[in-house]
């Protein structure tokens, strides 16, 4: 994890084949008034391992990561995968989250949605690449999103040998998926502020899932921002870390 800043704690929480550092621009819009601390997930970036990286044992392992830091409370910020786990955190163990933002993500059930990415993230660990250019145009056959090539692009390791492989573990993402596209379930809703972001372009939060969001989140508002899609803290990241800071201000 990265630290920057001083003051009350917030944690920022990626999405799936992300790392810590892709909330950099919020981390340092935040760390004028905020203790910031930027985590790698379970197999993501420079963290362990785990076998079965489910939604539970994210949130045991952010819990676990609070306890080893002395973070006994924080603002707890997540996008997308990031997002469910932070939701997660909050309603198994409310009384180590301040407040809460969800970036792009609702806490239901999602049909699979990233088999073009496997099958360009797999193309690129079968190849042996020995250039970033390399890696991208083997994914370029199957991700059409520029911006999502270069955002998986950051988690490409050069080896010793000279060759690139992925800072993720892909074998317990790829067996563990269906897992972590599952919804979220809670004994007792989440009393705390809850913000939602939704970018108005993107179809993770959809207006069927307002009834589960309340649910489990009763205090929960939503945030709309026009103009962008699910990646929404990188295509408008100014008005983005606004709208976050002025909510934990709040």
């Amino acid at each position: 994890d990265s630290v920057l800043g001083d003051g009350p704690d917030v944690v920022l929480l990626h999405g799936l084949f992300g790392m810590g550092s892709n909330l950099g621009a919020l981390a340092r819009a935040l760390a004028d008034n905020y203790r910031v601390h930027s985590l790698d997930l379970p197999n993501h970036g420079r963290s362990d391992w785990l076998d079965e990286p489910g939604i539970d044992a994210l949130a045991c392992a952010v819990a676990d990561w609070m306890d080893s830091r002395n973070v006994p409370r924080a603002a707890i910020v997540g996008h997308s995968l990031g997002g469910k786990v932070a939701m997660q955190l909050a309603l198994s163990e409310p009384a180590r989250v301040d407040s809460l933002v969800v970036a792009d993500i609702a806490p239901v059930l999602y049909q699979p949605r990233h088999e073009a990415v496997f099958a360009g993230l797999d193309a690129v660990a079968a190849a042996g690449c020995s250039s970033r250019a390399e890696a991208s145009r083997l994914m370029a056959a199957h991700i059409k999103e520029e911006q999502v090539i270069q955002f998986l692009l950051l988690s490409l390791q050069k080896g010793e040998d000279g060759t690139y492989s992925w800072r993720f573990n892909l074998a317990a993402l790829r067996k563990n998926y269906s897992t972590i596209q599952q919804g979220l379930a809670a004994e007792l809703p989440y009393e705390g502020p809850v913000l939602f972001i939704k970018g108005a372009q993107s179809d993770y939060i959809l207006p069927e899932h307002q009834d589960t969001i309340l649910a489990m989140f009763p205090c929960a508002q939503v945030r709309i921002m026009a103009d962008c899609g699910h990646w929404l803290h990188a295509e408008q990241p100014r008005l983005f870390n606004a709208i976050v800071h002025r909510f934990l201000d709040g």
